[in-house]
């Protein structure tokens, strides 16, 4: 690796850790390319050293939200217990699986959770906000996220986070800090996997770290100021971005000259843009909400023309 490389490699390892800090993910979903197709490394030994990477991160990065209240702390301990054991296992069966055929699995997953958080989760009115999820809800989804953690090298935080503010319907700045503590833990449980069959350049990962680290210290500091429904879309838009040009770069240089290829994806931009198009309008319809919630429809009566005066 040249000097230039390195340099390049330790300076892009800041975004693993804003992202980290401020999303509470994708820190894997950019620490693998960025080792892959920067840094040079093979596929598997990248996914080794972004476990290490993201797991030290992410354990630095959850101070700020501890401290700001944002973190779970029962939920987020049962949570990593779980996932360390699904993440340990992941590691190992990895030894036997093509490291293309990871890195595609890493992008797919990317892409149907992206979906996922840029829908949102359909509010429930009257439903309370839920301080601790349910221990069994938290081991299940804990073992499953674990495994694909260990399987692809992925921290989790792309799966971690949906899954507590999507299905648990914890506040999104509460998923993200509580995602980091559950992303440290599984981190170094897969790593510990890999390390019997995978060889790590520690010097090259203690630069990444370093670097990440100052960029987490970053991310944290604005989490907290930005709305939740725009961080969670934003972090649904990064995913399903990342996604995509992972997935590209598993294609076979063929297709890329391939008219047949480029015009199928045109037509699933142009269909997946009307498609949430028409989901906008029948979310909105027409007429526009008042200052105090209350619908102003045309030809829809408001309700206080019809209260009885006392």
């Amino acid at each position: 690796m040249t000097a230039t490389t390195l340099v390049l490699t330790v300076v892009l390892a800041v975004g693993v850790g804003v992202s980290l800090g401020l999303l509470g993910g994708g820190g894997s979903i950019l620490a693998v390319p960025l080792l892959v197709y920067v840094a040079g490394l093979p596929a598997k030994e990248a996914i080794a050293t972004s476990l290490l990477v993201v797991g030290t991160t992410s354990a630095v990065a959850v101070i700020p939200h501890a401290r700001a209240g944002r973190v779970r702390w029962r939920t987020g301990l049962i949570f990593g217990v779980a996932g360390m054991t699904g993440a340990y296992a992941g590691g190992r069966v990895a030894a036997y699986i093509p490291g293309t055929v990871l890195l595609a699995g890493f992008a797919l997953m990317m892409l149907a959770t992206s979906i996922a958080m840029i829908r949102g989760r359909r509010p429930k009115p009257g439903k309370p906000v839920p301080h601790e999820l349910p221990v069994l809800h938290v081991i299940a989804d804990g073992i499953i996220v674990g495994l694909v953690t260990g399987l692809v090298g992925a921290g989790g935080g792309f799966l971690v986070v949906p899954a507590l503010a999507l299905l648990g319907g914890l506040p999104m700045p509460v998923a993200v800090g509580t995602s980091l503590l559950v992303i440290a833990m599984k981190s170094y449980a897969g790593l510990a996997g890999y390390l019997s069959t995978v060889h790590i350049n520690w010097a090259l990962a203690a630069a990444v770290t370093a670097a990440a680290v100052l960029g987490s210290l970053a991310g944290g500091k604005l989490a907290g100021r930005i709305p939740e429904p725009l961080l969670r879309k934003a972090f649904g838009w990064f995913v399903a971005i990342m996604g995509v040009f992972v997935l590209a770069q598993q294609l076979p240089t063929s297709l890329y000259t391939n008219p047949i290829l480029w015009a199928g994806a045109a037509v699933l931009v142009a269909a997946g843009a009307i498609w949430a198009l028409s989901r906008r309008r029948s979310a909105h319809p027409t007429g526009t909400a008042s200052a105090d919630g209350r619908d102003e429809s045309p030809g829809r009566p408001s309700a206080d023309k019809h209260r009885v005066p006392r």
